[in-house]
């Protein structure tokens, strides 16, 4: 897939999930001098975007028209998504239609012209949908390719030569799930598979990993898709992850080089060294 080059022209639409990837994108584009529309979704966006963004509006994740009409009518013509949307919030509300009020264009995405639900098939329809106004989607990492984690061990300590056939054997496992667009992470112990992430997000699943080994000291791999598209759910540590490793017992944490974002690296690889957690990039 052709990726479309970010228009510095005009402005730029943000579409803005929860996590401090969005904040980091509106930084860099207020660094570089460019315009920026950002979308923030409610309850879910971090506040602070209203106030580094020039333009910014609070939007329903369910309100696909209006986000379409910010942009439009803030002249953008190309735009980025970040930050986590929670799925669960769609498959697991109770009588969602009157709960949640979805648009007209949202409802005829959802009910007529995605092939299924999954992560890659959901957000493929929903640019599909800015694209028959004429909005292209591009990929925030233009912008911010040093987000993008860099090989090699990031703490003082490397796993050891045990941990390092668990990294091999999740790797391999966490690969096929992503294929298959229902996780990017494991966590294993002794090459046995504790947790496999699914809708609920890699933090849950570490925390799960953890009650089913309460002796700690498992590994979690997470990794790009085989066919990830650099535009949407690129693979994010952060602190909140090392934090969630450290309250489950988690000793390792293996992510994929070059297609993995690591947020605020310098408070998460110091928290990893106080804490005893490797992390590798490979």
């Amino acid at each position: 897939m052709t990726a479309t080059a970010i228009d510095r022209t005009r402005p730029v639409g943000l579409l803005a999930g929860a996590g401090n990837f969005p904040v980091a994108f509106a930084r860099k584009m207020r660094q570089l001098g460019l315009p920026l529309v950002c979308v923030g979704f409610d309850g879910l966006a971090d506040s602070e975007l209203s106030r580094i963004a020039p333009v910014f509006h609070w939007c329903s994740v369910f309100k696909l028209g209006r986000m379409i009409r910010h942009f439009r009518r803030g002249g953008v013509s190309t735009f980025v998504m970040a930050g986590k949307v929670p799925k669960v919030r769609v498959i697991g509300t109770r009588w969602r239609l009157w709960r949640l009020c979805p648009d007209w264009r949202m409802l005829r995405m959802w009910f007529g012209r995605r092939r299924d639900n999954r992560d890659d098939a959901v957000l493929l329809s929903i640019i599909d949908e800015f694209a028959r106004d004429g909005l292209a989607c591009a990929s925030a990492l233009e912008l911010c390719p040093e987000l993008l984690v860099k090989p090699g061990v990031l703490t003082r300590h490397e796993p050891t030569a045990a941990e390092w056939r668990d990294i091999e054997f999740g790797w391999e496992l966490a690969k096929e799930m992503g294929r298959l667009d229902v996780g990017q992470s494991v966590a294993v112990k002794e090459r046995a598979v504790l947790a496999v992430e699914a809708i609920e997000g890699t933090d849950e699943a570490i925390r799960r990993a953890g009650q089913l080994c309460p002796r700690g000291g498992f590994t979690v791999v997470k990794v790009a898709k085989p066919q990830q598209d650099m535009r949407f759910d690129v693979p994010t540590v952060g602190v909140a992850t090392v934090e969630a490793m450290h309250a489950a017992g988690g000793a390792v944490l293996a992510v994929e080089a070059a297609r993995t974002i690591l947020l605020d690296a310098g408070e998460a690889i110091a928290r990893a060294n106080h804490y005893g957690i490797r992390i590798v990039a490979r």
